[in-house]
């Protein structure tokens, strides 16, 4: 089996102070890509800021022979991505892979948790997404290569008691990637998303202490390289934790036609089992599969041909 290696890859991960971001750029860097460490240093909640952490990893990752630069760029606001992404083309003349890691934390529940923090939250988590995406697309057209990496989260793809902001977030870059995905297949621009399962700050007090153990950042993040390598799938969403991998699918059952006199929360109702059947169930590569199915079905139940 060949080595996955980055050598002449410029790479930018944010949130890479600590955790999962900082593993995640250490091998990358390793590996032989040249590295934007992107911090802004806050607490997990958000507030504060601080250089001190992507510093460190810069120092880290210099200690090992590689190449890394230190940026403080807010990810939730445009015109500082734009200056990160500035500084690495004025620095490296390219932008390969770009894995969007930074995120914060407020939870609390629907009842209790304030508008302000849900905005923040999907400030950070989705518009930080599609911030750092927007400021690099052009840049990977242009290219012809490109690989990208929205970070999801079990919460947003089942759901978190307490995380209605966070999970609404992490939902919300699944739907970034699907048309992302569908946009930059003919430049060879490759889309996935991560749902890590880590003992990080961002989950200390949640998980037991034993099992806190087990899921290291550093098992996380062969799945991050895995999905930002030359002959990475793409429209993907691969979860990791303490050395186990699996994959996540949207799936839509086939359904079934209802003749008019039936179209009727009634006929639904007594036909909720084959609407439910899991037999024939696909995973849809675009939104219009749907529309296809739908209106073939209705064309069979009618007798008609739809040309």
């Amino acid at each position: 089996m060949m080595s996955i290696r980055y050598d002449g890859k410029v790479a930018i991960v944010t949130g890479a102070g600590q955790g999962l971001g900082r593993s995640h750029a250490i091998e990358l860097a390793r590996r032989g890509a040249r590295v934007v460490v992107n911090d802004l240093g806050g607490a997990k909640d958000g507030t504060g800021g601080s250089s001190e952490a992507s510093l460190s990893v810069v120092a880290e990752i210099e200690a090992l022979g590689g190449q890394a630069i230190a940026n403080g760029a807010n990810v939730a606001r445009y015109d500082e991505v734009e200056a990160m992404i500035k500084q690495t083309m004025d620095k490296w003349g390219r932008v390969d892979i770009l894995v969007n890691n930074a995120g914060i934390l407020r939870d609390k529940s629907f009842t209790k948790g304030s508008l302000d923090d849900f905005k923040l939250v999907v400030d950070v988590h989705l518009m930080g997404t599609v911030n750092c995406s927007k400021a690099c697309w052009e840049i990977m057209k242009e290219q012809a290569y490109g690989r990208i990496v929205v970070t999801t989260s079990s919460s947003g793809l089942y759901g978190n008691f307490g995380q209605t902001n966070y999970s609404s977030a992490k939902m919300g870059v699944i739907g970034l990637m699907n048309t992302l995905v569908q946009e930059g297949v003919k430049y060879d621009i490759r889309v996935n998303a991560l749902a890590p399962a880590a003992g990080t700050r961002m989950t200390e007090g949640l998980i037991p202490e034993d099992a806190f153990k087990l899921m290291t950042p550093e098992a996380v993040t062969p799945a991050v390289l895995y999905l930002v390598s030359e002959d990475a799938p793409t429209r993907t969403i691969l979860c990791a934790g303490a050395g186990a991998y699996a994959v996540a699918r949207i799936v839509e059952t086939d359904g079934v036609w209802l003749p008019t006199a039936e179209q009727t929360p009634e006929g639904i109702a007594a036909n909720w089992g084959a609407i439910t059947s899991t037999e024939g169930e696909k995973v849809p590569e675009a939104g219009f599969e749907q529309t296809v199915k739908f209106t073939a079905k209705a064309a069979e139940g009618l007798g008609i041909s739809l040309g």
